[in-house]
């Protein structure tokens, strides 16, 4: 959700925290420049202090992992002219056939770390500005390992606005224990950080976000980004198609696990996201007839208003309601509740009993990504104050608060893309 990612849910002036993240913008870029992209002086920022873990995930299929770098010629980058087509990185989590000899995964890059350690506290006040080892979090996936055989359903996953997309690791590696292959969507320029395997002649190797402020706030910023984001996803389905049919995606032609096109049956595909992925895959729901369910947790389903006082356009997702199940999910610690609910009240008002909705209480807007298993540590430790803690995730603890997200997620594909 845009609101609060720069602004703390609208409790700080979204102008304000908007100056704050493109300094904190500029002082990584100038950090990259000088130490070459993650060079000591960015790891060493990036790796002391305490290591955030992630929860197991509960499933009964070890884990492989990769990432894709893609590359779509036909369209340009919609926010930086210098940039001549979309690029995007994606990472594939799939059960797997054999771990041995295959690394545990970091949750981030080294040189993402390092970008997410001085741009997301700017994101999200509240994150501890320091002492914190972003880059030591380790996943329960193994780099490269070969497939388990198999076709099996494949879920896309949107993180929220100026989010990374190793931000929603933990219930990627909980659907993939289950059975599924899950592929977590990078959107550059919108991503606080996307680390790509190479700088290349029009961008740095690690690409930073454009955002100055909230995009709910501006109408032509928000219809751009969401835009985009329904784009990435289609052009994402795409290229599964061809790594399905035995070709290779990867921009570089890196080696992909053996046996992942195999592993792919694009008949079963869902789509999840967060905040403004929940908004991106409701409408790519909407769009692409290929994805047969989908998630949306908290976003909003509509545009912003134009003026101060009128009503925003609804997205055709709320004005025209859809032929699939679609499952909105909402806390309620959200601070835009009555904005929301306009638009989740059109969209399930149209007949067909396709749209469901459910809330979490004693929750926050960030309770469904890794934040929600981690801040709490965080606050333990001293890095964080009980009431920053509750504005990102609420009150409830990890214990009770990732199960019931893993469960609600899961059961909801369980049913629908199965």
């Amino acid at each position: 959700m845009f609101p609060g990612e720069f602004g703390a849910g609208g409790r700080e002036g979204a102008a304000g925290v908007g100056r704050r993240t493109v300094a904190k913008a500029a002082v990584l870029g100038a950090a990259l420049v000088v130490t070459g992209a993650g060079g000591a002086g960015a790891r060493d920022r990036a790796t002391a202090g305490l290591v955030p873990r992630l929860p197991a995930p509960s499933g009964p299929y070890p884990l492989g992992v990769t990432t894709l770098h893609l590359a779509d010629r036909r369209r340009r980058d919609p926010w930086v002219p210098g940039i001549p087509f979309r690029e995007l990185m994606v990472t594939v989590f799939y059960p797997a056939r054999d771990v041995h000899g295959h690394p545990v995964a970091h949750q981030m890059t080294a040189d993402a770390a390092a970008g997410f350690a001085e741009i997301g506290p700017a994101v999200h006040p509240g994150l501890p500005a320091a002492g914190v080892d972003w880059a030591g979090t380790l996943t329960h996936a193994h780099t490269g390992a070969p497939a388990l055989p198999g076709r099996r359903p494949v879920l896309l996953h949107s993180p929220g606005g100026a989010d990374p997309r190793t931000l929603g690791t933990g219930l990627a590696e909980e659907l993939a224990s289950r059975g599924r292959v899950v592929v977590t969507v990078d959107h550059p320029g919108d991503a606080s950080v996307v680390d790509f395997p190479a700088r290349t002649a029009w961008r740095k190797k690690v690409r930073t976000t454009v955002f100055e402020g909230d995009p709910r706030r501006d109408p032509g910023l928000f219809r751009t980004a969401i835009g985009t984001r329904v784009a990435d996803l289609r052009f994402v389905l795409d290229q599964l198609g061809i790594l399905a049919a035995g070709g290779n995606p990867d921009v570089a032609g890196r080696q992909l696990p053996a046996g992942l096109g195999r592993a792919l049956d694009l008949r079963r595909v869902g789509a999840y996201g967060h905040s403004a992925g929940g908004t991106a895959v409701a409408q790519a729901l909407y769009e692409d007839r290929r994805i047969r369910a989908a998630v949306g947790m908290e976003g909003y389903l509509d545009h912003p208003p134009q003026a101060p006082g009128r009503a925003g356009e609804l997205f055709p997702v709320a004005r025209y309601g859809v032929d699939r199940p679609l499952l909105l999910v909402g806390t309620d610690g959200f601070d835009d509740k009555e904005a929301l609910e306009r638009s989740w009240s059109a969209a399930a008002a149209h007949p067909g009993g396709h749209v469901r909705r459910r809330r979490i209480d004693r929750a926050g807007h960030w309770v469904f990504t890794d934040f929600g298993a981690v801040v709490a540590r965080l606050h333990e430790a001293g890095l964080m104050t009980r009431e920053d803690r509750v504005r990102l995730v609420g009150a409830m603890g990890p214990a009770e608060s990732v199960p019931l997200v893993r469960g609600l997620v899961g059961s909801f594909f369980d049913r629908w893309v199965a």
